[in-house]
């Protein structure tokens, strides 16, 4: 049927048509066993194509497949449990052991407690097997024309030994009615244990799917987070009394210069940007409330800051206790750990600048714009709130091959 057919393009290799064994992934995405695609390319050249599809790739590009060789397992377990299901014997239903027996006198199936029985006791018995042979050999006609109506679990029996017999005479014992409805429920039941297992394959094979994709996610994160941190061009190091952020205890008496922002709690940092790529990390903490992203060097300082994109700032902040994208309206992220330490990546030609949770390697969001003009890092500490988030916004160090650092 549609669920045998679907089970052997999922767990047999296209060269050997058998089931994998140890599969491998080829550039092209086909999978092979790693014997049969190593005999196939075998004394070719670097370059080699997909027996499946023809692209061509390099051959040692081999990476082993496990979650396609555990379903190749389910498979393999599943047809061993419909094979044991369809050998099963039957069994007597008062006593609940196996039907070794046939009573010939009241032609049926018996259990060896039914022999010993009154009611059989006094019969002539064989083994089931036996009488079988026996009726198939000499006697299939007497047997379905006899007096004696067999029982309906000989049926199977007889069908599977002599078909065209069996068919041919049934008919003399059994209404055609009878015999259409009894086959008719056999297939049914047939049908519903393939629809059963199909099913449950259909389940492990979601189920692999969405721990495979949740895998490589996270390995993708890992791995993006990891080119940042390693390939981010070099930023000069700065001193170390301008890499902190935070609000202090009492208003300073400062010129109302353009540059300052007012009555915001807001920083730039002191290189813009124009073009490139840059990284750099900043230690959050505990802190319960705190702004950070890029703005336009152009952005207005005067009034209430709104941090959103449309007005030149491209922000991810923490904010009563939730983590938010600042566009308009606010878009919740979902956090699974708290970072201690937020990264940001700006690729100015790209249009991009994404945030990462360092914590646990995660990638946070991305914003997607066209810039022009200067980019500034920007921060925010957040109110004080009576000394609770009191601690400052730290630039942190990035990784020896990376270097560099931003000030405020």
């Amino acid at each position: 049927g549609n669920s045998g057919l679907c089970c052997s393009l999922l767990s047999t290799c296209p060269i050997c048509l058998e089931y994998f064994k140890d599969p491998v992934t080829i550039e092209c995405g086909h999978n092979f066993c790693r014997a049969c695609i190593a005999q196939c390319w075998e004394g070719s050249d670097t370059a080699v194509s997909c027996p499946q599809c023809r692209e061509t790739g390099q051959q040692g590009n081999l990476r082993p497949n496990r979650q396609l060789a555990n379903v190749v397992e389910i498979v393999k377990r599943l047809s061993l449990q419909t094979a044991k299901g369809a050998g099963e014997e039957r069994v007597c239903g008062e006593h609940q052991e196996t039907l070794k027996l046939f009573c010939e006198e009241d032609q049926t199936p018996i259990c060896v407690i039914c022999r010993e029985s009154r009611a059989h006791r006094a019969h002539t018995v064989v083994p089931i097997r036996e009488a079988a042979q026996e009726y198939k050999v000499g006697n299939c006609c007497q047997v379905y024309k006899s007096p004696y109506k067999p029982d309906t679990d000989l049926i199977p029996c007889f069908m599977d030994r002599d078909p065209v017999c069996a068919t041919q005479h049934l008919a003399h014992v059994f209404s055609v009615p009878f015999l259409f409805f009894y086959f008719q429920g056999k297939v049914k039941n047939r049908r519903e244990m393939i629809a059963g297992e199909f099913n449950q394959l259909h389940t492990l094979l979601r189920e692999e799917e969405q721990l495979l994709l949740q895998s490589l996610e996270e390995e993708e994160e890992v791995r993006t987070l990891q080119r940042l941190r390693e390939n981010v061009t070099k930023l000069p190091a700065k001193p170390s009394d301008r890499k902190r952020v935070r609000l202090g205890d009492k208003r300073q008496d400062l010129p109302n210069n353009p540059e300052r922002f007012d009555p915001s709690s807001c920083v730039l940092g002191t290189e813009g940007f124009a073009g490139g790529r840059r990284y750099w990390e900043v230690e959050v903490g505990d802190k319960m409330r705190w702004d950070l992203g890029v703005c336009r060097e152009s952005v207005r300082r005067k009034g209430w800051v709104i941090a959103t994109p449309e007005d030149g700032y491209w922000v991810v902040r923490l904010w009563d206790g939730e983590y938010q994208a600042s566009t308009s309206p606010p878009t919740s992220l979902p956090v699974s750990v708290r970072p201690s330490r937020v990264g940001i990546f700006l690729d100015y030609k790209a249009g991009e600048v994404s945030f990462y949770n360092v914590t646990d390697r995660s990638h946070l969001v991305t914003f997607t714009d066209t810039f022009s003009g200067k980019l500034r890092p920007y921060f925010c500490p957040g109110h004080n709130a009576g000394g609770t988030n009191a601690a400052p916004l730290i630039i942190c160090p990035v990784p020896a091959q990376a270097g560099g650092n931003l000030c405020p």
